[in-house]
């Protein structure tokens, strides 16, 4: 694997996305990025500060109940939660104070919740936070799980995406294609990648990435 590449976000310098140009798989597509957000997701200072930067696009939100952390962002969403608790979000918990949770998958790959955690997402209005969005698949699984457990997916929010709404959902990010305008990705069969023969670098998802020998 080559050194990464950073990127640092234009207001808060603990805010840094690291990524490597080469040719990755990852569940849904291939791409000729890798952004690895582990150090966002898991290092402290810099979780607090992903966190804090995300909630500030959210300060005008009217009411969140859940936060909804997909791909290992529970700790992020934890200083996402704080910070919009200090800043006086409205919430509908009569507790006043976020819900911060995150999914289990059944053996078809589909999101679930058990009876004792169903609670933070019926009848809520639920906030869908994701470390990377490119293709939108895991969104729009997150949105229709939502759904079906009786809540509301009020916003979407990611540290780098692709896109900018799912299911006319916004979605507000930190990074976006307008700091890498030459990200790509492909459908696997359509990768010009692949069509050239350019090795794989590495398989990926949101747990990491494992290079291919």
């Amino acid at each position: 694997m080559q050194d990464y590449k950073k990127i640092d976000h234009s207001k808060n310098k603990d805010v840094v996305l690291r990524y490597i140009p080469g040719h990755f798989i990852t569940p849904n597509t291939h791409v000729n990025y890798y952004m690895d957000l582990t150090d966002m997701k898991s290092r402290q200072r810099e979780a607090r500060a992903t966190g804090e930067e995300l909630a500030d696009l959210y300060l005008a939100s009217e009411v969140i109940d859940t936060i909804l952390c997909l791909n290992g962002t529970d700790i992020v969403g934890a200083y996402m939660a704080n910070k919009l608790t200090k800043a006086g979000l409205v919430s509908a918990n009569r507790h006043q104070t976020l819900y911060i949770t995150s999914p289990e998958y059944n053996t078809s790959g589909q999101m679930m919740f058990r009876e004792n955690n169903q609670h933070m997402i019926k009848n809520k209005k639920v906030l869908v936070l994701i470390d990377s969005a490119t293709t939108g698949s895991t969104l729009k699984s997150a949105i229709g799980s939502i759904r079906f457990y009786g809540g509301t997916c009020v916003g979407i929010s990611a540290i780098f995406s692709v896109a900018t709404q799912i299911d006319n959902i916004p979605i507000r990010s930190l990074f976006s294609t307008k700091n890498l305008p030459d990200y790509a990705s492909y459908h696997p069969g359509e990768c010009p990648l692949c069509s050239k023969n350019v090795p794989v670098d590495a398989i990926c998802n949101g747990f990491g990435y494992s290079t291919v020998q």
